[in-house]
């Protein structure tokens, strides 16, 4: 299951752990569908909970079609292929690259290859904050990644044993919540690097 990871805002970052699901219903043209699952595109919102505006949708485009998406002129974006290939404006991209559109345009023109295509439009305005990511963690220092490390450690550590759970139903409340029902194993967070992490903007 692909998963997006977005680093929250000082004033929000240590907002309580939270869980929406939501479908998005499909919006589609000709040659074109798409699933708005964050903010709006193409005439479709997503009620989904964010801390900064954000854009995120997915988009399946056929075999030579061209695709003008009018976009927030204050966002820069960034288009994530799956499959296939789309030409973004100048750039070229194919499965698993990112192509990066800064801020300032009003509109991206995708254009797909002879496969079509399978891709991810993802939007906001810059961050603004440094930050230090690592693994499944986002801070602000390498502190605070170490300090995460060790409080999800803790959680999904059976304290009789010192062995990490085989059941999610088991894991300990704590900063990184809960998921119900889960029965699979949670997953440990590798040793960290032999190195200080260092801070990215």
């Amino acid at each position: 299951m692909p998963r997006l990871w977005v680093a929250l805002p000082e004033a929000a970052r240590d907002t309580a752990p939270g869980f929406e699901h939501y479908a998005p219903q499909e919006v589609a043209g000709e040659g074109w569908r798409a699933h708005v699952f964050l903010g709006s595109l193409l005439g479709d919102r997503s009620p989904v909970t964010t801390f900064t505006p954000l854009l995120g949708a997915e988009t399946v485009l056929d075999p030579g079609t061209t695709l003008a998406l009018p976009v927030e002129e204050a966002f820069e974006h960034g288009v994530l292929v799956d499959l296939g290939s789309v030409t973004v404006g100048d750039l070229d991209a194919h499965s698993a690259d990112l192509a990066y559109v800064p801020t300032g345009a009003q509109e991206i023109t995708l254009v797909a290859g002879e496969e079509g295509a399978r891709l991810l439009v993802l939007g906001g305005p810059p961050f603004g904050e440094s930050i230090v990511m690592w693994w499944n963690f986002v801070g602000r220092t390498h502190e605070e990644v170490v300090a995460y490390r060790a409080a999800w450690q803790e959680q999904i550590t059976d304290p009789a044993t010192g062995e990490v759970l085989d059941d999610s139903r088991l894991v300990a409340p704590g900063r990184f919540g809960v998921v119900p029902d889960q029965p699979l194993r949670p997953i440990p967070a590798p040793g960290l690097p032999n190195a200080r992490l260092r801070e990215r903007r």
